[in-house]
């Protein structure tokens, strides 16, 4: 993609100056942009005062006018696009969230879009293009130059949330024949390379990487060694197929600055950063949040059809579980009409038994997340919870049970003490196996673990204390 040259010897240069927190009437004390500043773009916008849009918008930091875009309504982002071409740098793109950024580009002509898409780096303009529909994507490639064109293309074919898809093409690459000199007078030669880095890949005939060096090392050893004598032989290696997921936690286990990513023959093809890395983090610790609950995506700039049918058809399976849930109760009702206190006292059980499974199923995730449960610990991390749901329920058996014996009668603060221990080990069991069915059957683990989870312990809550209140002749 479009690079900067690299000669500019004598010359002084310093980086755009950052606005400071809470500078101008723009921002508030916390460093968002105010309600005031915002009403005023907008009045701009509706009496096509383009020009006033644009001086308001001018001063703004890039990530500052990607802040902008999504306080506003989706008529008014097409607007201000077409009225601020000019500032729609790659900066300002590559800040904007998926939903603007894609409402962004349908309101810009595909010659400009083109023209963003050639100043950013490869898995920007990856992330830029690859949500349109093909027509969109096509008009935009054929504005692209070739070669970037062929880029993108080459990188759309990749799946979705895999390396391929998030790498970049921009990286230092020299045969493992140069000597540290021949490295820095390359360096300093070629103006196509990259001016941004922190390794060099150093190479074989066949462009498989063999070894990396850091920009620090190259300062510090003499011109004449070797780059083979002064190169890191053991690095790893990142497949173009391998999800997003786990090339976040081979950066966080290995402590990673950037990785090569190789194809299915080992030949080097892109780099990944932990910049970008940052990003899948952030994007996967709020993914699983989000679908443990059944609530999709939960971007607030999503369709609101989107947003519904992600969010209605795990509404539509709770429904049927608390039917299940219901149909218990309905089996015990002339218990309950006997002794009301039952009635009372479920939610309790219920209650407590939920939580204890939200508990232990949030750790599971995170494990299964982090790759600390596996096929080979899964009856060990089993058993560990089945330990601690047995304190658990011991302890909160002990203090329900001599509340509700006080309150009511001993009897039935046995009854309630036992159910409470029944449920709480039922949950902790619960917690563990459904994210792992999930995962043995190639599914995310947390996609509505909640939903199933809760199915169990609130049935086997109410089944357990009304089955026991029976049992025991405390009603029915």
């Amino acid at each position: 993609m479009a690079q900067s040259d690299l000669h500019e010897p004598d010359v002084e240069t310093s980086a755009p100056e950052e606005p400071k927190q809470g500078e101008g009437h723009q921002f508030d004390e916390e460093n968002r942009l105010k309600p005031e500043f915002v009403r005023q773009v907008r009045e701009a916008l509706y009496d096509e005062i383009e020009d006033s849009v644009y001086d308001l918008v001018e001063p703004l930091h890039p990530a500052d006018i990607a802040d902008l875009f999504e306080l506003l309504e989706r008529r008014e982002r097409n607007d201000l696009a077409a009225a601020i071409t000019d500032l729609m740098s790659s900066d300002v793109v590559a800040e904007l969230n998926d939903y603007v950024r894609e409402d962004m580009v349908e309101a810009l002509p595909p010659e400009a879009v083109a023209e963003i898409v050639g100043q950013l780096d490869t898995d920007d303009a990856v992330q830029l293009i690859e949500d349109l529909d093909h027509a969109d994507q096509r008009a935009i490639l054929a504005e692209v130059e070739a070669g970037d064109r062929a880029v993108i293309e080459t990188a759309l074919a990749y799946p979705e949330e895999s390396a391929g898809r998030l790498m970049q093409r921009e990286l230092i690459a020299v045969p493992d024949s140069m000597s540290v000199g021949d490295l820095i007078d390359y360096l300093r030669a070629e103006d196509h390379l990259t001016t941004e880095f922190w390794e060099v890949f150093v190479v074989d005939h066949r462009f498989h990487p063999v070894g990396t060096i850091q920009l620090s090392w190259i300062l510090r050893t003499p011109r004449s060694v070797a780059l083979s004598d002064v190169m890191k032989r053991d690095q790893t290696l990142i497949p173009v197929a391998m999800d997003q997921e786990e090339v976040a936690l081979r950066f966080q286990k290995y402590a990673l600055i950037s990785a090569a990513v190789v194809d299915e023959s080992g030949r080097l093809v892109g780099q990944l950063t932990v910049d970008d890395i940052v990003h899948i983090i952030s994007e996967e610790a709020g993914e699983d949040a989000l679908l443990m609950s059944g609530a999709g995506e939960g971007d607030i700039n999503e369709p609101l059809r989107d947003a519904y049918s992600a969010r209605v058809r795990w509404l539509v399976a709770n429904l049927g579980t608390a039917v299940v849930a219901s149909a218990i109760i309905a089996f015990f009702g002339a218990a309950i009409e006997e002794l009301v206190a039952l009635a009372i006292l479920m939610p309790i059980v219920a209650s407590i038994g939920g939580n204890a499974g939200t508990q232990t199923m949030a750790v599971t995730v995170r494990a299964i997340a982090m790759n600390q449960l596996t096929k080979s610990n899964t009856k060990r991390i089993l058993l560990r919870e089945l330990k601690v749901a047995l304190m658990n329920g011991a302890t909160i058996a002990v203090l329900i049970g001599i509340a509700t014996a006080l309150l009511f009668t001993p009897p039935l603060g046995g009854v309630i003490a036992a159910a409470m221990v029944i449920n709480i080990i039922v949950s902790g069991m619960a917690g563990v196996l459904v994210p792992v069915a999930f995962e043995r059957l190639n599914q995310d683990p947390a996609v509505a673990s909640s939903v199933f989870v809760t199915m169990i312990t609130d049935s086997m809550g109410f089944f357990a204390f009304l089955g026991l209140a029976v049992a025991s002749g405390l009603a029915g």
